[in-house]
């Protein structure tokens, strides 16, 4: 699938693939006295951030190019800011805003993963512009949002809306009192 339709493809998985990064990484960072709160907030704003760029998409762009093309969808931008976010992370040991910034780049990486699944991404950007995905969702029906739904890349973003709501369920079962 190319063109318009792969634009929306992920469009339900990043929010709980962030929950979930944040979840699993939250005891790591415990010791620092990072806010759980804000530690899913950041993660799950990491996990969103890249699509930010939907807004010059639809209000600047209007829609002339793939809006994988710009620099939030740059996987390399997200590499950068992990590598920093890391070497931030042990430089400062006691830092939350070091955690806050690595769970966040964490999240936008994974949202380059996720989109690569069938969505072009531009892996060599800026150097090499050449789209990559791992496969192609065929556009066979109409409305375009019916090719999404009904492809089998689907049921991995319900998947990932599954195991945010276990783990969710998970932490509401140990805050209840006995």
């Amino acid at each position: 699938m190319s063109g318009q339709h792969s634009k929306a493809l992920m469009i339900i998985g990043h929010a709980p693939s962030g929950y979930i990064t944040a979840k699993l990484l939250l005891g790591r960072f415990a010791e620092r006295g990072v806010s759980p709160t804000w530690f899913l907030i950041a993660g799950i704003g990491g996990a969103l951030a890249p699509d930010l760029d939907m807004i010059y998409f639809h209000l600047v762009d209007h829609r002339q190019h793939h809006h994988h093309t710009y620099f939030p969808h740059f996987p390399i931008l997200w590499l950068c800011m992990l590598a920093l976010s890391f070497a931030w992370l042990r430089l400062n040991h006691a830092s939350k805003g070091a955690a806050l910034a690595f769970v966040f780049c964490v999240g936008g990486f994974i949202h380059m993963i996720l989109d690569s699944i069938v969505g072009d991404i531009w892996w060599l950007a800026p150097f090499v512009d050449r789209p990559f995905a791992m496969f192609t969702v065929p556009s066979l029906y109409h409305p375009w949002w019916l090719n999404f739904i009904l492809h089998w890349s689907f049921a991995l973003e319900l998947l990932l809306w599954l195991w945010a709501l276990l783990l969710l369920r998970k932490q509401s079962n140990h805050s209840l009192p006995p």
